[in-house]
């Protein structure tokens, strides 16, 4: 018990002295370096009513035999926990057309609640009879990008970018960028089949 005030002194000098010296401040928040792969692409045509190239990095998987639906498709992008989500409708009238294209609009701007904004680009491919609308939405939203191609006649083709992350849009930006390039490609190869 004679060394207890000897100790506690002792204890004390040795919390005085370590407080001084270098200050702490907090480190910003910081994200993982993404790695992209090269763009290397490959030719779907699996007998449906379309073709076009996409990329060698990610995963084509049938989705029609879950929903009765032929010819719809997701392509995944395992790398960024993402998939391109592709629906193809036979059409038989012009209302049935009007109707799916309306949905194609729809289904875009319901993410305007969270979206900075949604830019529209015509797609016009005369030589091939591929035309549609290009939906590219920026902000904290569910789907990136969402497109629709048409021949105005019989075939239509939808597609809609989704990550199975919260939406943060700045983190995710440079994947949907690289992504958007493979989008372009894969729309500016399409071709209807039949």
């Amino acid at each position: 018990m004679k060394n207890l005030p000897v100790f506690a002194f002792m204890g004390f000098v040795t919390m005085l002295c370590s407080c001084g010296g270098e200050s702490y401040s907090p480190k910003p928040r910081g994200y993982f370096n993404i790695e992209f792969p090269k763009k290397t692409y490959r030719l779907f045509d699996k007998g449906c009513a379309y073709s076009f190239e996409y990329p060698l990095y990610a995963e084509m998987v049938a989705e029609g035999n879950k929903t009765g639906e032929a010819c719809w498709y997701n392509l995944y992008f395992k790398q960024f926990n993402g998939r391109l989500h592709m629906t193809y409708y036979d059409v038989s009238s012009k209302n049935e057309y009007e109707g799916l294209v309306e949905d194609a609009r729809t289904f875009a701007f319901k993410h305007t609640v969270k979206a900075n904004s949604i830019d529209q680009k015509l797609i016009n491919y005369p030589d091939r009879k591929v035309y549609g609308v290009y939906y590219a939405i920026e902000g904290n939203t569910a789907s990136s990008v969402q497109f629709f191609l048409t021949d105005s006649a019989k075939h239509y083709f939808r597609g809609a970018l989704y990550f199975n992350e919260r939406p943060q849009y700045d983190s995710i930006q440079p994947v949907v960028d690289f992504i958007k390039k493979d989008l372009d490609k894969m729309i500016s190869t399409f071709k209807w089949n039949h």
